[in-house]
């Protein structure tokens, strides 16, 4: 058996694995990185650590020990209650908002299970108070989260970016995030038409803002204390643990945050930094090309020294498992280049004779796989996968590389992903929970068959990215 041909299996193997079992797949990577390195190739255990991602590993160490930070002090609480305080008491914009919410979470840097573990409860919270549908608001949530999710600073934006800053294809940061928002937008648009929002625009209530903090209150510790691995995705968060710790009404309400103490305070000294660092680090990071890694974690130490009380338990909050995840994936993928493994798919998608069939191909399998698997190991292992074929021109690669992006992450809807199982475990009281599940398994399902191809046919067959 040739090496491209094993590596392929141990690949599928690692995906299995990670899919049934409580394992993260970045170990799992690491294992197959020195098996297939040391044992098949007889490669040094050096030459299979010179694939580990240094500067990625930074990245995502600082960005999200920045947010983590931000989340001890109270600023992400401060930004939910100042976005739903401009809502005044029109009903038909607290999914707008809640939607806005998460994405400028995710965008900041946040992991977005972390981002929907915090919104979500409090969305499905208004969504029973106020009457609205509970599919709609929870899916609201998700598609913000992912809207937000490629911005060049945060989790994914980086992990895409990095990937390709490593090869010839055309790097157009601005343009995988525009277009992940955008079709996640246009996603929301939908739901909100189709599942009753325009019922809201007569809609209206009183002490939304106060309701606002109430509800931030009982359910944001709670929310952040769910902290298992989910199988296969390298995640903080699980189906499992949401389902015990993560709703609404938790134990810990009782106990608080800095932020959610403070729910009626002004903004104070740490928060105001927090919000300056943030602005720093894109305008920083973005406007002047400078590391995001090393940007984030400077700014992270400055707010450390503000505020030293915000930054206990920070280092504990950095989502170390999507950190081995990533670096573990991509040392792996290093090794399949060894291999040859990255020429021989390209050349047997080459030969297929159809660049745009073989880019609706990979859209595919990018969205089934991570119905069920992590995203972000998908993006990692496709992306690599797909770079020779896209080398040759006879496709627009940043446009193969946006649907791509889009379709492994719109499918986190799913009920087994750790989002859809968040929106469910903090499902209303008065919500059959059963049915719930079924509304979010054929929602799902219709993103994982509908999704690809509208990515495909909007982002690949112009031909205009």
């Amino acid at each position: 058996m040739s090496a491209p041909v094993l590596s392929i299996i141990i690949l599928a193997g690692m995906f299995l694995l990670a899919t049934v079992l409580p394992l993260n797949m970045g170990a799992l990577a690491f294992v197959g990185a020195f098996l297939l390195g040391s044992v098949v190739l007889g490669m040094s255990t050096s030459d299979i650590l010179a694939n580990f991602p240094g500067g990625l590993f930074l990245t995502i160490v600082g960005v999200t020990y920045l947010f983590a930070i931000a989340q001890n002090n109270g600023t992400i609480d401060l930004l939910v209650r100042g976005a739903v305080r401009m809502v005044g008491s029109k009903v038909a914009l607290i999914p707008w908002v809640m939607f806005a919410i998460t994405a400028v979470i995710t965008a900041v840097g946040a992991l977005s299970p972390a981002a929907v573990a915090i919104i979500a409860p409090i969305a499905l919270s208004f969504a029973a108070k106020h009457k609205i549908n509970p599919l709609m608001m929870g899916m609201m949530v998700i598609h913000g989260a992912q809207a937000g999710g490629f911005s060049p600073i945060a989790v994914y934006g980086v992990t895409v970016n990095g990937i390709i800053a490593k090869t010839d294809l055309e790097a157009s940061p601005m343009a995988i995030f525009l277009a992940s928002f955008v079709f996640n937008l246009a996603i929301a648009v939908v739901l909100f038409v189709v599942l009753g929002g325009s019922k809201l625009l007569s809609t209206k209530t009183g002490r939304l803002v106060e309701q606002a903090a109430e509800s931030r209150m009982a359910v944001s510790v709670g929310a952040r204390a769910a902290g298992v691995t989910l199988q296969g995705s390298g995640s903080d968060i699980s189906p499992t643990g949401v389902a015990s710790k993560g709703t609404a009404g938790s134990a810990a309400a009782s106990s608080s945050s800095t932020g959610a103490a403070d729910s009626g305070a002004r903004a104070t000294l740490p928060q105001l930094v927090t919000i300056a660092g943030l602005m720093a680090l894109a305008i920083i990071s973005l406007g002047f090309k400078v590391d995001v890694g090393f940007v984030s974690i400077t700014i992270a130490m400055v707010l450390a020294l503000v505020s030293p009380a915000a930054q206990k338990g920070a280092i504990n909050k950095i989502s170390w498992s999507t950190v081995l995840l990533i670096c573990g994936m991509l040392t792996f993928v290093g090794v399949l280049e060894e291999a040859g493994t990255i020429k021989f798919v390209s050349d047997g998608v080459a030969h297929l004779g159809m660049p745009l069939l073989a880019a609706l191909l990979i859209c595919y399998i990018g969205a089934v796989v991570s119905a069920f698997a992590s995203s972000t190991a998908i993006l990692a292992a496709l992306i690599p996968l797909a770079v020779p074929f896209l080398s040759t021109g006879e496709i627009g690669a940043v446009g193969v590389i946006a649907a791509l992006a889009v379709a492994a992450t719109i499918v986190d809807v799913s009920p087994f992903s750790t989002n859809g199982a968040l929106v469910l475990a903090n499902a209303p009281e008065d919500v059959d929970k059963d049915k719930f599940y079924k509304q979010i398994l054929a929602y799902s399902g219709v993103v994982v068959i509908a999704g690809p191809a509208i990515a495909w046919l909007v982002m690949v067959l112009p031909g205009w990215m």
